[in-house]
């Protein structure tokens, strides 16, 4: 079987690990430090969507230009502090930072209604229950106002069926457990270790962390996933493998 291409980059990646006896990177007396490519977090505003599994749900978002962070929790219940196996009745969501200047509501909305099939009843594909339910949550009338104007330009595209998602305006978001964010890529060991083996708090809050989830998913953009395996063969043909930005 062929192996995919940059699939076999990571392998060869391993292997220069291997030749320079480095298996893990880490970078010495580490400080605190925002983001290289971090606006103003004054800037940032935030959207919730649920739209499934939240693991996939996170990646899907992690590559837009203009998302800053992402973080996978618990919205849309009547619980206080639910935890995994104990949601009741809120679904499994993913919390947006991003920057409007860059991009929009609008745009984050068109992402949500082409990242999931929202005509499913109380379910994503194999994923079934109430948990998986879609969701747009909003902060104020204009956002209410842009989601269900998008909601109808959705159902428009298709009579034969309902849109099922629910417009809720967003009450208390509960941040999931560690193991839970950045779930795609905690998969990918490689890239771990390209970017520090960052302690959970950190690597949940990474900027470079948040895309390259999204990466690891093979769901970013085709620009970014090349300028990323752009990256990944500069690293290699380098070979010290320390990856601070994309």
């Amino acid at each position: 079987m062929a192996v995919p291409e940059r699939n076999h980059n990571l392998l060869i990646l391993f292997l220069v690990l291997l030749v320079n006896d480095a298996l893990c990177i880490r970078f010495p007396d580490r400080v605190a430090r925002p983001a290289l490519d971090s606006p103003d977090q004054h800037r940032l505003r935030v959207a919730v969507f649920a739209l499934g599994s939240f693991w996939r749900s996170e990646a899907v978002f992690g590559c837009l230009p203009g998302v800053v962070r992402t973080t996978v929790g618990y919205a849309g219940g009547s619980k206080s502090n639910p935890e995994y196996r104990s949601l009741v009745d809120h679904a499994e969501c993913v919390k947006v930072e991003y920057d409007p200047e860059l991009i929009s509501f609008r745009e984050l909305l068109d992402a949500f209604w082409s990242s999931h099939d929202p005509r499913q009843v109380y379910g994503q594909g194999p994923d079934v229950g109430n948990q998986y339910r879609s969701i747009i949550f909003v902060n104020g009338t204009e956002e209410s106002r842009m989601a269900s104007v998008s909601k109808e330009q959705e159902q428009t595209r298709s009579r034969s069926s309902i849109v099922t998602t629910q417009i809720l305006q967003l009450g208390t978001f509960y941040t999931a457990e560690p193991e839970h964010q950045k779930f795609e890529l905690k998969q990918n060991n490689i890239l771990l270790q390209l970017i520090g083996n960052l302690p959970a708090e950190e690597l949940e809050r990474s900027s470079l962390a948040t895309k390259l989830n999204g990466y690891v998913a093979e769901l970013c953009p085709p620009n970014i996933q090349k300028r990323i395996d752009s990256k990944i063969n500069d690293i290699i043909k380098k070979g010290w493998p320390i990856l601070r930005d994309l």
